[in-house]
């Protein structure tokens, strides 16, 4: 008699991949860059690599998906998420999508690097589809060769979990895995083609359906695809919306915008900059998904953009990320108009999302500044902080969590004390000078004369703001050194960076020196202050 696989084992682990069940498939089996039609996904595995060696798990993760994170530790978990292995249950896919790039349409583009290997169900009923980034070319690489750097995973897996114990919607990252195999890259585009140490990182959510997913059966006119994908959709990512139809598909057209502008809104709280949102980087969840060339808002600037591709344009800069995802949710609306036949529901629909992000937005700033509630005449109090901000060059995160420490509004104190959540954000070498001085100390009063009307006691205001301003975030520069530090064979860094963000709200005075400013040297440094799309 067979023994019964321990509890928490990789080998308990059990796979009910309803993608592969319930959609059509490539019918060509050769892993060749090639247009595919007619399907939903390629059957394709990932491609093994000489030496798998596990460099960071998240425990947390592991234990979502029903895995004890002991069994990280083993080297069969580096055979299977290196991508050497394959667990009984697996069946690994990548799937077939399109999107709008930089606001054109790019036709087909697909999972180039990423393949799927299953979805597993935790032991509370979940399902929950392992990616694996960075394993091996797929049908839709194009010229690319699939594989993935340490440099650019790393900065997937730690931001991943990092934005995740921030609050806000995301995909998770369950390892990262060295391959023990050079990869040739051309960080910034301009011709340095070095090679690279090699990685895999796994993703997990719910699912990775995209907006292009429905864009590309649409652009193509299979409408008969088009529909079973939304069938699917709609009966396992919403299925409390009743049963597939016009209306139906409508319904859940509205909860994709609610979310995405949840969603974005968690973006701005934080301070996070996507930099490549193209539609086939939308979550169909409303989840935060391929961290690519993302950045960290440090000085203020709502026309800042981390990615070099967008140096130009500035489409994807943080204070557009509101307006893209707009743009982008109606490329998503155009998509499913063949299965609703009526565009003015679909409209009404996509009207939703800028009222939900309009309060979204305020209640996110009304908390931020530790207000009770956002009132009318609150928006001058706000402009006016965010024009100082940029003009005093204000760091983002610094700025508000060193504005909980102010003092209660009918406390005496000197002006240099009153100032300092600008004095010690401001990235100004010269520090403010006079007419910056007068602005803030103009800005200060009123938000104090603010506080005192809101009535809230001073403790429950500063517990409320430090529920919102995190004092810890993935720097650029700090994820920049655990990336240089890890490709000398030092991981010190890294899982130093793993602990505290997993309590970002937290003060941790012993790591007090990762939630200070950004260094001067790093102001222009390729990888902590611009990246491109192979970072």
């Amino acid at each position: 008699m067979c023994a019964l696989p321990a509890r928490g084992s990789l080998e308990s682990l059990r796979f009910d991949n309803r993608f592969v069940r319930g959609l059509p498939g490539d019918a060509a089996p050769r892993n060749a860059p090639r247009q595919v039609f007619g399907a939903c996904y390629s059957r394709v595995a990932p491609t093994a690599v000489a030496a798998p060696r596990l460099l960071a798990c998240a425990p947390e993760v592991a234990r979502l998906i029903g895995l004890d994170p002991e069994e990280c530790q083993r080297p069969e978990f580096a055979e299977v998420f290196g991508g050497n292995a394959l667990l009984p249950g697996m069946e690994p896919y990548a799937a077939c999508y399109g999107g709008h790039q930089f606001g054109q349409w790019a036709g087909q583009l697909g999972d180039g690097r990423a393949i799927n290997l299953g979805e597993v169900v935790n032991p509370q009923g979940l399902h929950l589809t392992l990616q694996l980034k960075g394993a091996g070319p797929t049908p839709y690489a194009r010229t690319a060769d699939g594989r993935a750097v340490l440099r650019s995973s790393l900065r997937e897996f730690l931001c991943s979990e990092a934005m995740h114990h921030l609050g806000v919607p995301t995909t998770r990252a369950l390892s990262l895995v060295a391959t023990g195999e050079p990869v040739l890259r051309d960080m910034l585009y301009s011709g340095n083609i070095r090679p690279e140490p090699g990685a895999v990182v796994c993703r997990v959510a719910p699912s990775f359906t995209r907006f292009g997913h429905f864009e590309i059966h649409a652009a193509r006119g299979d409408h008969a695809l088009l529909r079973q994908l939304a069938d699917y959709t709609l009966r396992h990512d919403f299925p409390t919306l009743g049963e597939p139809g016009p209306a139906t598909f409508v319904e859940m057209f509205r909860e994709v915008c609610r979310r995405t502008a949840v969603m974005v809104a968690h973006w701005m709280r934080v301070g996070f900059v996507h930099g490549v949102m193209n539609t086939d980087n939308m979550s169909i969840l409303g989840l935060t998904i391929d961290y690519g060339p993302y950045g960290w808002l440090e000085d203020y600037d709502p026309d800042w953009t981390p990615n070099t591709t967008d140096a130009q344009g500035r489409r994807y800069a943080f204070g557009r990320q509101p307006k893209v995802a707009a743009w982008n949710l109606a490329r998503l609306g155009e998509a499913l108009l063949p299965l609703v036949g009526d565009v003015r529901p679909l409209q009404e629909a996509l009207e939703s999302y800028s009222a939900t992000y309009a309060q979204a937005w305020r209640a996110m700033m009304a908390a931020k500044l530790g207000l009770s509630a956002w009132q009318a005449d609150d928006e001058p109090l706000v402009d006016d902080l965010l024009a100082l901000m940029q003009q005093a060059e204000c760091d983002w995160t610094i700025f508000f969590r060193t504005l909980v420490a102010l003092p209660a509004p009918d406390t005496t104190m000197d002006e240099d004390a009153l100032l300092a959540p600008f004095v010690h954000a401001s990235y100004l070498p010269e520090g403010l000078d006079a007419g910056m001085r007068a602005a803030a100390l103009d800005w200060l009063a009123r938000y104090q004369a603010r506080c005192r009307a809101d009535g809230r006691p001073l403790e429950a205001r500063a517990a409320a703001m430090h529920a919102v301003n995190p004092k810890y975030v993935p720097r650029n520069y700090l994820a920049q050194q655990a990336i240089e530090r890890a490709e000398a064979g030092d991981l010190s860094l890294l899982h130093t960076l793993q602990a505290v963000l997993r309590r970002p709200y937290d003060e941790q005075p012993e790591h007090e020196a990762l939630a200070a400013k950004r260094p001067e040297w790093a102001r222009h440094k390729p990888g902590c202050s611009m990246l491109s799309c192979s970072s």
